[in-house]
């Protein structure tokens, strides 16, 4: 199969794109994401016949964050979008005209990166992204695993901290309320409160509040050298390090994939996370370690995958 178009659903917009067996996107358009389930699926429909209209394009692969089921046609829960039990592929297939996979995004995400970014040379990569949450992709043996059900992978569920801080999911404790971009930002605002004298470029970025701070200011803050906000990234790095360790216990991969909106600040996080990987990884002084390698792909890094797992049928 040649030319596939890979969709990549967003909280804002889709974006769908043509993409080659190179994971060259070749075309691509953006429509805004409706409001309702049902018209997410007709926004898709348009994205992926504007964007092929003309094209050779032989199937479609959709990226939807939530959970897929193990047939890659039904989203289970998107809580986002308000799915339940939505089958998606048959409804899409049935208004474009080819056949459709349906993937959990950050797994065609990391898939991308697996095949076409900084997973060159791995065949045994786990991908974890850092945004707002934490989602993540096992791919063992050259393979994408899903698990039994389809819903694999999700590491930022996981708990890490009994009975500790209230997750969106309705659990406590979660890795992604540690080491993700929300707890960034809660880790900044908490040490700006605490010691406002030395956060004073990171208050000067926002409205002089700490409940003012944002995301883009503590990493703004971060490369201006404000002692409040490197901290931060410390405090997330500790936590983002010790869970790829405690994934190496799991999995022993040869590479971990950092991505995520956390990652695009380089070695001011990454080399943080590496260090904290070493400290915890357990009998790190008498075993290999895997590499901490930054995503390659970035904002990218869906489409091209999900349009290349439409490829492998």
């Amino acid at each position: 199969m040649g030319l596939t178009i890979g969709v990549d659903i967003g909280g804002t917009k889709i974006a769908a794109g043509v993409v080659d067996e190179e994971g060259a996107i070749l075309d691509t358009c953006q429509v805004p994401t409706p409001p309702t389930p049902e018209g997410v699926v007709e926004a898709i429909a348009h994205a992926v016949k504007t964007v092929g209209s003309g094209s050779s394009a032989e199937a479609v692969g959709i990226g939807a964050a939530g959970y897929v089921d193990d047939k890659r046609a039904t989203v289970l829960f998107a809580p986002n979008i308000h799915w339940r039990r939505e089958a998606l592929k048959d409804k899409v297939e049935q208004r474009v005209g080819m056949p459709v996979v349906v993937e959990n995004d950050a797994n065609a995400a990391a898939w991308g990166e697996y095949r076409f970014g900084a997973g060159a040379g791995h065949d045994d990569v786990i991908c974890v992204t850092l945004g707002t949450g934490i989602g993540g992709g096992i791919i063992m043996g050259g393979r994408l695993y899903r698990g039994r059900f389809g819903v694999a992978g999700e590491f930022g569920h996981v708990r890490v901290v009994p009975d500790g801080l209230l997750c969106g999911c309705g659990s406590q404790g979660c890795w992604e309320q540690y080491a993700s971009g929300r707890a960034l930002v809660r880790y900044a605002r908490q040490r700006a409160t605490a010691t406002p004298d030395a956060a004073e470029v990171l208050l000067g970025l926002g409205d002089g509040t700490p409940e003012g701070i944002e995301g883009k200011h503590v990493s703004a803050a971060a490369r201006r050298g404000d002692k409040v906000a490197v901290d931060s990234f410390r405090e997330l790095a500790r936590w983002a390090g010790a869970g790829l360790a405690d994934l190496a216990s799991l999995f022993d991969p040869s590479a971990f994939i950092v991505g995520g909106g956390v990652s695009d600040e380089g070695d001011l996080v990454l080399e943080p996370i590496r260090k904290s990987f070493r400290r915890w990884l357990v009998g790190g002084r008498y075993r290999p370690h895997a590499q901490v390698l930054a995503a390659q792909l970035g904002g990218r890094a869906g489409l091209v995958g999900a349009a290349d797992l439409a490829r492998q049928g």
